[in-house]
């Protein structure tokens, strides 16, 4: 386990400290927690790690203080979630718990954690750089809407001062970052390296492509590239942002085609009497390399300091398996694809069955897998038929406005996971409670291929506990277009085949769909015609969810601005609370 404190750092002997790490969450050595993966990623290549979880950050700092200054640099995250939405509702009320905290204690971290724990380091221990990462830095690596200030924010980078953004999932970039430190790399140097952001102030010179293909050097004040023409890509200033929503939504729109690109350039943003530059994403994960991440000495338990408590979100993985990376649905108000991507990164079978094999072998697992799953269940394994065609697509999601052609959907591989799964000895049931893509297996016409309706049934009646969770998000397909999501008409075929199964199966497998009130483009009289919707007839209609922007979204983009922008058209936006409530409310009728 790795040191929390000076008298577990004695206990090991050691007389220095390579990477600290501060996080907002308490301490759990699970791969379910970022702060637990690079831990134990720069701990396997041999470098000393301590971590500072849930510092004191209002008394005389003696948690920033008690561990000294390490030898490369601190690392800083505000925890698994960004630390707003954490503290706060759709409707900005404070929340009262905090699942990531020992017993679900609220106020372990402040708003705005990372800023706050960067500010404190930088005071004590100026000399020393830091990196900062995890999703509160990724989603904000650039201009970005803060809904609970309600203005536009520059990159964190300003704000926090720290040295070096690593975006992402960080196990590649931060190793790579780590060695160019510990062999005194210039700062030139590491400018190079992927997925890695700064702040520099002064004037910078980007590439582009001139005239007969020539490269040649060019301030920033000169006119942009266009995407796609260079390896370098100007935005908008953070300045003209904030005085024009249009270039703000312009912005967005470049970032989120580079965002999802296999070789995206280098983004470079002006602000101030500098610019925030944002380096290319390291390549997708390999199987092999993917398999290296979890064969890492994981405990599956929280620090021991924690003894005697009880930490939430601990509770709710602590019997899950997760089987991929990245997430290619391209919802609108979904950030899961900015922040580990696209493209699907699996593991292999053998990797998820040893873990299983581990997890079934541990004396407080009783049989019951809780998720196997990702950010979406069923895209383990999936890609592109043509990597050629993949290597130059520049599409945000490979299911919307329709599923690609290039697209691999068969759940075959999914299938025979699940059954060798269920054969390991001491697991009783694995069930699915992550996210399912039902347009991967179904169109309004029916399943797509000889994997589908057995994938769905096997779902149904092996992999659920009677109830079977799916996000259709809305009934208006005028909605569901500013959400990028398939036509309702879609739900409804799943709901004819589910019910289908039911009664062949003789079960009462209950369908429990999820909506979101007050999305950008939703109006009241929306609301109403989903509540009132015939498709809905016998389902309870108690999973709800107000629509909240956060940063790096297409619809906290839109909500913002007022502009869809990939159009730049103008979209309805309720910003009223008392309105919002009441679209909210018509969820509440019982059964519709």
């Amino acid at each position: 386990m790795f040191p929390t404190s000076v008298k577990e750092v004695q206990k090991l002997g050691w007389d220095y400290i390579d990477v600290i790490f501060f996080t907002g969450d308490a301490f759990v050595d699970h791969p379910s927690f970022g702060t637990a993966c690079i831990s134990r990623w720069l701990q396997k290549a041999g470098y000393r790690v301590a971590v500072v979880p849930q510092p004191n950050w209002r008394d005389d700092l003696r948690d920033f203080r008690k561990l000294g200054a390490p030898r490369l640099y601190f690392a800083v995250n505000a925890g698994a979630m960004d630390s707003m939405v954490n503290h706060y509702t759709a409707a900005k009320r404070l929340r009262h718990d905090d699942a990531y905290t020992p017993d679900g204690r609220a106020g372990a971290r402040p708003d705005r954690a990372v800023s706050v724990y960067c500010k404190i380091l930088k005071q004590l221990w100026p000399d020393v750089p830091i990196v900062i990462g995890g999703v509160e830095a990724s989603l904000r690596r650039l201009t970005h809407y803060d809904y609970w200030d309600d203005r536009l924010m520059p990159s964190i980078l300003i704000d926090s001062g720290a040295d070096w953004l690593c975006y992402g999932m960080g196990e590649k970039p931060m190793l790579e970052l780590t060695r160019g430190i510990e062999k005194g790399w210039s700062r030139h140097q590491l400018e190079k390296l992927p997925q890695l952001a700064f702040y520099r102030t002064g004037k910078n010179w980007v590439s582009s492509t001139g005239a007969g293909g020539q490269n040649r050097g060019r301030q920033l004040e000169v006119q942009r590239p266009s995407p796609g023409e260079a390896d370098t890509f100007v935005l908008h200033s953070y300045e003209e942002c904030c005085q024009s929503k249009q270039a703000f939504a312009e912005n967005f729109h470049h970032i989120e085609i580079y965002a999802n690109m296999l070789h995206p350039p280098v983004l470079i943003e002006p602000v101030g009497d500098g610019y925030v530059q944002v380096n290319p994403t390291c390549e997708p994960s390999t199987t092999e390399e993917m398999d290296s991440f979890w064969d890492l000495p994981f405990t599956k338990l929280p620090h021991p300091r924690y003894q005697g408590k009880r930490i939430p979100a601990y509770d709710m993985i602590k019997d899950s398996i997760i089987t991929h990376r990245g997430c290619f649905g391209g919802c609108n108000f979904c950030t899961i694809a900015a922040h580990q991507g696209k493209f699907i990164q699996s593991r292999s079978e053998e990797s998820i069955l040893k873990e299983v094999r581990k997890l079934a072998a541990m004396p407080e697992f009783h049989g019951n897998i809780s998720d196997v799953g990702a950010p979406t269940a069923n895209m383990y394994g999936m890609r592109g038929m043509d990597p050629a065609r993949c290597e130059k697509c520049r599409r945000k999601s490979c299911l919307y406005p329709a599923p690609c052609v290039n697209l691999d959907r068969s759940h075959e591989r999914l299938l025979r996971l699940y059954e060798r799964i269920d054969a390991v000895k001491g697991v009783r049931h694995s069930y699915i409670g992550s996210g399912i893509r039902y347009d991967l297996f179904l169109s309004e016409n029916g399943f797509i291929d000889k994997s589908s309706c057995p994938y769905l049934e096997t779902v149904m009646l092996k992999h659920t506990s009677g109830r079977m969770k799916v996000a259709p998000e809305h009934t208006s397909d005028k909605v569901l277009g500013y959400m990028a999501k398939p036509s309702f008409r879609l739900f409804e075929r799943l709901r004819k085949e589910f019910d289908t199964i039911n009664r062949r199966a003789g079960t009462h497998v209950e369908l429990v769909p999820y909506f979101i009130s007050s999305h950008p483009g939703c109006t009241l009289k929306d609301m109403q015609d989903l509540s009132r919707h015939p498709a809905l007839k016998g389902i309870w209609m108690d999973q709800v969810q107000d629509f909240m922007p956060t940063p790096m979204t297409t619809s906290g983009v839109m909500f913002y601005t007022g502009l869809d922008p990939r159009t730049m058209k103008p979209v309805f936006v309720e910003r009223n609370p008392e309105r919002k409530k009441a679209q909210k409310s018509q969820f509440f009728r019982k059964k519709a």
